[in-house]
């Protein structure tokens, strides 16, 4: 029988990070909504605190799907972790999405910090989101660059705080295939209550290998991919959630599977090229 990979769409949130992709409510709304005719499981509307508009686009999603996670993205902030729950209080499931970079580049120069406090933090934040909901995702942004030991203790502190997500993002689309998957092996076996949890896979193209980093980490574990529409999002875009899930629709000895509607991908990527205003390359693998 073949395990589930559920699909975590961020078209609303990462994807919409493109300069000149920025979308009204009512658009996110539609798009929302198309997205959960679609199959994804969990959609990430939004990141409340950055501003008024997004904190009501992603109300309005929450008061509107009904069988869809919807998710609110956060920083280890309190302030943000309450401001998205608020947000997401109508929705019938959601999530909150709270995290903290944790390569030594990030702990040195983004937060001026040490390895202990960026671990002290992190849990706090999977603590405070607690609070709100069982449902809680927990990413070590730059994890790409992160050693794989000090990772291996993050992502164990997390999941004892109750984390019950962990999104291992290639940030900055860095890995190689091989680095991505060995890392998410590394987790599974080094890290205390692992198999309680789910791993996810959040990776970026800027070598042009998002697809095929995410697709050696769901053969190594993950359980979960984060993806965009088209593959949009900042600089040279996101996993793109068109190629991941054909890829194992038409690998069925990965015995990996997901519940996407693939019949609706095409008309999804045009909803998605005309309301953002990004067009799609002709040779582009799957909606092209």
């Amino acid at each position: 029988m073949s395990q589930k990979v559920f699909i975590f769409d961020t078209t609303l949130r990462d994807g919409e990070q493109v300069p000149g992709c920025k979308l009204n409510t009512k658009e996110k709304l539609e798009l929302a909504v198309k997205l959960e005719e679609l199959g994804v499981d969990i959609l990430e509307a939004g990141f409340p605190v950055s501003s008024p508009g997004d904190f009501e686009s992603v109300n309005q999603i929450a008061k509107t799907l009904k069988n869809t996670v919807v998710c609110g993205l956060t920083r280890a902030v309190q302030n943000d972790i309450e401001v998205a729950a608020e947000a997401l209080k109508p929705a019938k499931r959601f999530r909150i999405h709270t995290g903290i970079g944790t390569s030594d580049l990030h702990i040195k120069y983004k937060f001026n910090s040490n390895r202990e406090e960026i671990i002290e933090r992190a849990v706090n934040a999977v603590k405070m989101a607690r609070n709100f909901t069982d449902d809680v995702e927990f990413y070590a942004e730059d994890a790409g660059r992160t050693d794989n030991t000090y990772l291996a203790q993050v992502i164990e502190a997390v999941v004892k705080a109750g984390a019950t997500t962990l999104n291992i993002p290639d940030t900055t689309g860095y890995c190689l295939p091989e680095e991505y998957g060995a890392k998410i092996k590394y987790l599974r076996e080094h890290v205390k209550g692992i198999e309680n949890v789910i791993l996810s896979c959040h990776c970026h193209n800027d070598l042009g290998m998002a697809t095929a980093n995410s697709i050696a980490g769901v053969i190594n574990g993950a359980r979960q991919i984060e993806c965009t529409i088209n593959g949009i999002g900042e600089r040279a875009g996101n996993t793109a959630l068109e190629e991941v899930v054909m890829v194992l629709k038409q690998h069925p000895y990965l015995n990996l599977e997901t519940t996407i509607n693939t019949k609706l991908l095409y008309d999804t990527s045009i909803m998605v090229r005309e309301s953002m205003g990004m067009p799609v390359q002709p040779n582009k693998a799957i909606v092209g």
